[in-house]
């Protein structure tokens, strides 16, 4: 009775062990590649041309092609260094503050590896868009105040002493994600860590001259508002890639993303038109 038993037992194993097998390994999904490439395209739209554009509309006429270059060579410069060391440096690895370099230059990375369901080349482009955006945000706290030469060491070393050490403690598997911390479309790596900086960046340069007794209203909000539209479209791509499948996560994340930003839209215009409403009824000439 127990061989019996212990024959059935075996043809179980026999049985199952394989299946059990094939479900831990990861499987390419072609619908959640073809989303991430898409949601891939529309982040870095979100960069060129649409924070180009929107910084653009901003500046002083003079300084309208300036700040459209920064963003285009940062996209270029952090693109690179992405694939030189950023990358491995976020994700590889399973050091609590950084990442390892056996990913540099994606050796040993073949179309067939797998991250998650994704093909790695898919998840490596995806999160560059993310590395290109983040320094560009940072642009808008000394547009017009550095030099060229200084805005790309600057996004040179920010991307790498504070982006991807930041971007592996939280999506790389770092002390923060051992810890539970949780960060879906970039509240802490992306945000949290270009607005820091842009207001370190600000404090360091100091108040504009003249300010606040000349000031320099925006040349083009025409500009500036094509700007935002572009960014709008391309959030869809941020945060509903970030869920890294086609699945209702990435759903969801794309219908919070639209309603919030028209209810947001809603609201500035209600906002604007009251204040325009008392600095006429408050003018001189009434």
């Amino acid at each position: 009775m127990k061989r019996l038993l212990g024959g059935l037992a075996g043809l179980v194993g026999l049985a199952v062990g394989p299946a059990a097998f094939a479900a831990d390994t990861p499987v390419l999904d072609h619908g959640d590649t073809a989303w991430i490439l898409a949601a891939s395209a529309l982040v870095l739209f979100m960069t060129l041309p649409g924070l180009a554009l929107f910084y653009a509309g901003l500046v002083r006429v003079k300084h309208t092609l300036s700040v459209m270059v920064h963003c285009v060579a940062i996209a270029c410069l952090v693109s690179v260094l992405w694939l030189a060391v950023g990358y491995s440096l976020s994700f590889d690895g399973s050091g609590a503050l950084i990442g390892g370099v056996s990913k540099a230059f994606l050796l040993g990375v073949t179309r067939t590896d797998l991250t998650g369901t994704l093909p790695t080349t898919a998840h490596f482009v995806f999160q560059l868009t993310f590395a290109v955006i983040t320094p560009g945000l940072i642009v808008g706290a000394y547009v017009e105040r550095i030099r060229f030469s200084a805005v790309l060491v600057f996004s040179a070393l920010w991307l790498l002493i504070v982006y991807a050490p930041v971007t592996h403690w939280v999506w790389g598997g770092g002390w923060l994600a051992a810890r539970g911390v949780m960060d879906f479309a970039g509240g802490l790596v992306v945000h949290a860590t270009a607005g820091v900086s842009a207001l370190v960046m600000a404090a360091m340069l100091g108040r504009r001259e003249g300010f606040p007794r000349d000031l320099h209203p925006p040349h083009n909000p025409g500009m500036t508002m094509i700007g935002a539209g572009m960014l709008w479209v391309g959030w869809y791509g941020f945060n509903g890639g970030s869920a890294l499948a086609a699945d209702g996560s990435a759903g969801m994340a794309l219908l919070v993303t639209h309603l919030s930003a028209s209810m947001a839209g809603l609201v500035w215009a209600a906002a604007a038109a009251h204040a325009g409403s008392r600095r006429e009824a408050s003018a001189p000439w009434r």
